[in-house]
């Protein structure tokens, strides 16, 4: 029988930092130690740009790289509205997605 479930993805950058490490590293650690998520992915884009329009890429001539990082986990709705309700104090709202999604 199928898993209604919801996947929740977080849009950052290689730059951003948490408290007290890099806040991707902060956001596994929440979603494993006190959430108990079901698993986590972070992706490391090539390229990407934000509200600024400002492109972020992994070129050879830049010397700072800054690419586009995205987290992306799912769980059943409980969980995941609860992972989402605490990302909230770390990242922007407007950089959190979420939909809903069946696993079979």
């Amino acid at each position: 029988m199928p898993d209604d479930l919801i996947m929740v993805r977080v849009y950052l950058s290689e730059e951003d930092h948490g408290r007290r490490k890099a806040l991707t590293e902060e956001i596994l650690g929440l979603l494993r130690d006190r959430h108990a998520v079901q698993g986590a992915t972070v992706f490391r884009g090539i390229a990407g740009y934000g509200a600024h329009g400002l492109v972020h890429a992994d070129d050879i001539l830049r010397i700072n790289v800054d690419l586009p990082v995205v987290v992306e986990f799912f769980d059943a709705p409980p969980a995941a509205e609860a992972a989402i309700a605490r990302l909230l104090e770390l990242v922007p709202g407007d950089h959190i997605v979420s939909w809903p999604v069946r696993r079979h």
